[in-house]
């Protein structure tokens, strides 16, 4: 499936059930790179729009810019009450922004999806000299039982989460986009509680994942059911998040 694609039908899930990102992300932009409301951002495979409203509801200014028709009309119903945002129809190589016009470029759960050769001539045609690029992605923990079995269960029934899985993409990956410059690696705590039908709405939103009219989700779900009811504690189960934030110049 193309990569563009992939979320058509669970936007949502996805909506719903995805976790957003810590505002502690903001206080570090704005005390280590000087990255205040004044300057301007762009949102790059901004989807329905979860990173944007990090920066949006900090007062920044948002161009966001999304491939996906479905998930760019879900984040204009949902941010277009903030007059700090836009969003355009564009993708990480060819954004359809202006000469050196960003002041700071964020990708929040996206780089892995990217042409990582024409992106990084992209991102540096659009940010200006002095600008950062910040890569955010929100991983799993799998610390505890739980944790590490629900992981097992989503390779059991995943359709290509082996070959997609943002892992894949490792510090060594992310610091040859950056060379000859280094990048920072600073990582904060997230988590989300669910009752059993959030966890079904969680694991759902994946795009790895079969679909609820597709074959294979019967079985999963009856997976995940007896999963959930061995573990849980008053009805919720809690699912851990290592937020990693990627820092550099291009």
């Amino acid at each position: 499936m193309d990569s563009k694609d992939r979320f058509s039908n669970r936007v949502n899930d996805y909506v719903k059930y995805r976790p957003g990102y810590p505002a502690e992300i903001i206080g570090f932009l704005q005390n280590d790179y000087g990255l205040y409301s004044d300057r301007k951002i762009a949102d790059i495979g901004a989807g329905t729009g979860m990173s944007s409203k990090l920066f949006l509801v900090a007062r920044y200014d948002v161009v966001a810019v999304e491939p996906n028709k479905e998930m760019r009309e879900k984040a204009v119903e949902l941010l277009n009450a903030f007059s700090g945002f836009t969003i355009l129809d564009g993708s990480a190589e060819h954004t359809g922004l202006g000469d050196a016009s960003i002041d700071a470029i964020i990708c929040g759960q996206a780089f892995h999806w990217f042409d990582v050769p024409k992106t990084k001539e992209e991102f540096k045609r659009i940010v200006k000299d002095d600008g950062i690029v910040v890569l955010i992605w929100n991983e799993r923990k799998m610390a505890s039982g739980f944790e590490k079995e629900y992981d097992s269960l989503i390779v059991k029934h995943a359709t290509d989460y082996v070959k997609v899985d943002h892992r894949n993409i490792d510090l060594a990956h992310i610091e040859a986009f950056f060379s000859p410059n280094p990048c920072r690696l600073e990582i904060f705590q997230n988590s989300q509680v669910f009752d059993f039908d959030g966890l079904v709405g969680r694991l759902a939103s994946s795009s790895y994942m079969p679909a609820r009219i597709e074959p294979g989700y019967a079985e999963m779900i009856t997976d995940l059911k007896e999963l959930f009811f061995r573990y849980q504690a008053e009805g919720k189960i809690t699912i851990h998040y290592d937020t990693k934030v990627y820092v550099g110049k291009l």
